[in-house]
């Protein structure tokens, strides 16, 4: 069993995967985190409780401690829940190099998130709609500058419920960045939302990975 040092973690995140009591990486981890490492685009398809926020999160931090910068990731998920449990992973494997998350969802006021937004965070997580009306009508917010997309159950993100709302906020981030897809299930709508031909699909229920034909 590879430890998050031999996937390529650095020290600091692999010293705070321990802090949480993650002793190994799970099996959808050890698939995704080498290939996102080497920038590739990732569909993965695991289970809730799999270790997928970390499949994702751990090199999205990885990277942003090279860049550190502003609004360097946006995560979508379809539910205020989920949106706050990324957040708090998030939160917690950078809180020993200062992270700054901001969660925009409803139920909590508009004008709190956007002071959030003015802190300038490192991550956004965020339900679509929320995220939608922010970058209509928050004063200096945008998203042109990310450098990492994920939508977090994307197979629920890419139905008919969110499709026009995920197709409105794809026009206001840039086409040169990096998409991580997770899903439970397989669509034929997973497939078309990553337009990279080095996306590597992932199935932490078979042995290897595949790569996607374009």
């Amino acid at each position: 069993m590879k430890s998050f040092r031999e996937l390529g973690i650095c020290e600091e995140l692999a010293m705070a995967c321990e802090s949480l009591g993650w002793k190994n990486p799970s099996k959808i981890q050890l698939e995704a985190i080498p290939h996102a490492l080497q920038g590739n685009d990732l569909i993965g398809l695991a289970q809730t409780g799999s270790g997928k926020t970390g499949a994702f999160a751990l090199p999205i931090l990885n990277a942003l401690l090279e860049f550190n910068k502003a609004f360097f990731a946006c995560v979508l998920s379809p539910t205020r829940e989920l949106a706050i449990q990324i957040a708090e992973q998030f939160s917690a494997l950078g809180s020993g190099v200062g992270v700054k998350c901001a969660v925009l969802v409803g139920g909590i006021d508009v004008k709190q998130q956007a002071i959030a937004l003015a802190k300038r965070p490192h991550i956004v997580v965020a339900t679509p709609g929320r995220l939608m009306d922010h970058l209509t009508n928050t004063k200096g917010f945008h998203l042109r500058d990310i450098k990492y997309l994920v939508l977090d159950e994307a197979d629920r993100l890419l139905n008919d419920d969110f499709e026009k709302t995920i197709d409105e906020i794809l026009k206001d981030i840039p086409e040169e960045r990096k998409t991580y897809l997770f899903s439970a299930t397989m669509t034929s709508k997973l497939t078309i939302n990553i337009k990279s031909v080095s996306a590597v699909n992932l199935n932490c229920k078979l042995d290897g990975v595949r790569i996607i034909e374009m």
